[in-house]
């Protein structure tokens, strides 16, 4: 899953790829394409970074949905999914009307209309742990350090259970522990030690990891520059890989596109064929 953020305030990326300079972004994707073969495009108009603000739903339209509408009129794209990192329905299903396949929720449904979208249009939603909002999420982080990933998942059992509850198929619904979301260093590097215990703990559902140049890497390799974080973040990428993650969120796809890829054949036994 590569990243598309089309907000000028994400914390590495921000104002890369704004939507008034829609040929760069068409561009970026056709490397994406071309050097890395993504499987699925993960496009954000709102900063989640920790201390952010939100921002309103015609805002959030404005840099995401011309995107989306841009992208699926190439056709050299179509086998590309479009995930929304989005918490608004509103723009979840302005998303899916537009070519969409993904919703992509960092608050795992907490918007009351989520769910129901998610069921109407029959897409598959993304259910990320975090406490609070980007903007105080820092300051609830009152794990048991030995007991972070249970406590993780028990937590987000509850919004699994809501979207049940809406009529969600459970082979719609992919998990995500949320690296660097309401989580200090110590409770992120655990849970990468435990990652194979997740299905136990929550559930057999596909696993979505994101650590792409996030400050915990940051701090373990003295590198202020999230830009400079693309080593740290390669032996997360593996790291989440050899723990079962299904997917993995990156800003540099063309480079972990390779780390994957050894990744999968040295602990999936993928791709390696018969060499």
């Amino acid at each position: 899953m590569a990243v598309l953020n089309t907000s000028p305030d994400s914390f590495s990326d921000g104002g890369e790829h704004s939507p008034q300079n829609m040929p760069s972004i068409v561009n970026y994707v056709k490397e994406l394409e071309e050097k890395s073969q993504i499987d699925i495009l993960d496009i954000g108009g709102e900063s989640s970074r920790p201390g952010s603000e939100p921002v309103s739903s015609e805002e959030e339209y404005k840099r995401v949905i011309p995107v989306i509408a841009e992208i699926r009129s190439h056709r050299e794209f179509d086998n590309i999914l479009i995930s929304v990192d989005t918490s608004k329905s509103f723009i979840a299903e302005e998303s899916i009307k537009s070519g969409a396949n993904i919703i992509n929720d960092i608050t795992a449904g907490r918007d009351p209309k989520m769910f129901e979208i998610v069921k109407k249009y029959n897409v598959p939603i993304v259910l990320m742990h975090m406490r609070g909002t980007p903007k105080d999420m820092q300051k609830m982080t009152d794990y048991t350090p030995e007991e972070v990933l249970p406590i993780i998942a028990g937590e987000l059992k509850e919004n699994i259970n809501a979207a049940l509850e809406k009529g969600i198929f459970p082979w719609k619904i992919i998990t995500d522990p949320g690296i660097g979301f309401s989580k200090k260093i110590q409770h992120n590097i655990q849970i990468f030690h435990e990652l194979q215990k997740w299905p136990k703990l929550i559930g057999n559902y596909p696993l979505l990891i994101g650590p792409s140049r996030k400050s915990f890497i940051g701090t373990l390799t003295s590198q202020k520059d999230p830009k400079n974080r693309k080593w740290g973040t390669a032996a997360s990428v593996t790291a989440a890989i050899s723990g079962g993650a299904h997917i993995v969120r990156v800003h540099d796809a063309i480079e972990m596109s390779q780390v994957i890829k050894v990744s999968d054949a040295i602990y999936k036994l993928i791709g390696y064929g018969n060499e």
